[in-house]
């Protein structure tokens, strides 16, 4: 990945020093996190719009979508990374590149279980997945599939992973149920999740499954395999012009193949369903089309700084924005009533809510306030070129 985060060391460096380095990319991946981290934190959780809430079910929201264009992303990162791991000398590469690829993995997985484990720390009901831990197992799957396979045999093995995964969660009989089910307590998926990782280490709301779980991940590695491809289509020597108008026309019918298979296998992010890897995918290839020509292309620079900020520190800003909330919350502040509230909270009935009417816009005005704090914060990071890596 072009932008990671390390707890023991921070480089110095120019976003634009790398001549292979994307703009648009990294635009597209902060505008991906400022929505994740909008999304994460509203000032009220009672009230949000529905837009800014994931679908109960089956179904989809703009929100639905925010994770997987991450995971694409990352996909789309490996083939600028990775590229010129694939000409070293096999002992170099296993020695080298496959080391700090497993590095950086666990170290995104252990941070996404600090993140879990924080601030109760009860090994006994600790959450074991998790976002950063399934963007660790996908970074790690594609990239070792990237250095191994060509991009013909990732198709292959994209086209295997979404059909495989169809037959498996419509097919199988599930344990103890009797029959092949896609609710949310009685599929596969929730039987594996709390087989394996139990009950007691799974998503808390859904109680007896993860949306983050096992048997899951492995379409989650396919979102990614599409961003592998459409990274190495991006840096292929075809003319300009051929690489974006195809980018539009598959991604259009990437997006038409989910819809369609959405008929009989909903789409379904809690499942990530292949239909759902082909629409998020092929809305992932659309965007960042619409970003490599505006940006890279056609040098359109108005307004893009503070989303390139939020990209060249993604996942900084996405572990420090779970945890400083928790850690707002630990700080109690009593009230005239007797009770106490954490001083996030206090902080929003005191200096936000009050000027609105509608509980709704509050809360959307308490995570927009959120987000401008760190777009500040990302802007000063940016302008002394600081980027915070594995």
């Amino acid at each position: 990945m072009q932008s990671s985060v390390s707890t023991h060391s921070v480089s110095k460096l120019r976003p634009e020093s790398s001549s292979s380095r994307l703009l648009s990319l990294d635009f597209f991946r902060g505008l991906t996190v400022a929505a994740m981290v909008l999304v994460n934190n509203p000032g009220d959780w009672a009230h949000i719009y529905a837009p800014l809430e994931h679908a109960p079910w089956n179904g989809w929201t703009p929100t639905d979508l925010i994770f997987p264009f991450f995971l694409f992303i990352v996909g789309v990162s490996i083939t600028f990374a990775l590229d010129g791991a694939r000409s070293l000398e096999p002992g170099v590469r296993k020695k080298g590149i496959i080391g700090k690829i497993v590095r950086r993995s666990a170290t995104l997985f252990l941070l996404g279980f600090f993140l879990n484990f924080f601030p109760k720390f009860d090994i006994t009901t600790v959450r074991i997945p998790g976002v950063l831990q399934r963007i660790a197992l996908v970074y790690l799957a594609c990239s070792l599939i990237f250095l191994k396979t060509t991009s013909r045999q990732q198709l292959y093995i994209l086209c295997g992973i979404l059909v495989g995964y169809w037959l498996l969660m419509t097919v199988v009989p599930v344990p103890g149920v009797g029959f092949a089910n896609l609710e949310p307590t009685t599929n596969l998926a929730a039987w594996i999740d709390r087989t394996i990782i139990m009950p007691a280490h799974v998503y808390k709301v859904a109680k007896v499954w993860d949306p983050e779980g096992l048997l899951s991940t492995l379409p989650a590695i396919g979102t990614g395999i599409i961003g592998m491809l459409t990274g190495t289509w991006l840096r292929s020597a075809r003319p300009v012009a051929e690489k974006i108008a195809w980018l539009f026309a598959v991604g259009c019918l990437v997006t038409l193949g989910g819809l369609i298979w959405d008929g009989f296998f909903p789409i379904n992010k809690a499942l990530w369903t292949s239909s759902y890897v082909l629409l998020a995918g092929g809305l992932a290839m659309l965007g960042l089309a619409l970003c490599y020509w505006l940006i890279d292309v056609q040098n359109y620079r108005r307004g893009i700084l503070p989303f390139v900020a939020f990209g060249v520190n993604a996942i900084t800003v996405f572990f420090l924005s779970g945890m400083i909330p928790r850690i707002m919350n630990l700080i109690q502040i009593s009230q005239p009533d007797g009770t106490e509230i954490g001083s996030k909270e206090y902080l929003y009935r005191t200096f936000i809510a009050p000027p609105f009417t509608d509980p709704k816009n509050a809360s959307l005005a308490g995570a927009l306030t959120f987000v401008l704090i760190w777009f500040g914060i990302l802007w000063w990071m940016y302008r002394k070129n600081v980027i915070i890596k594995v």
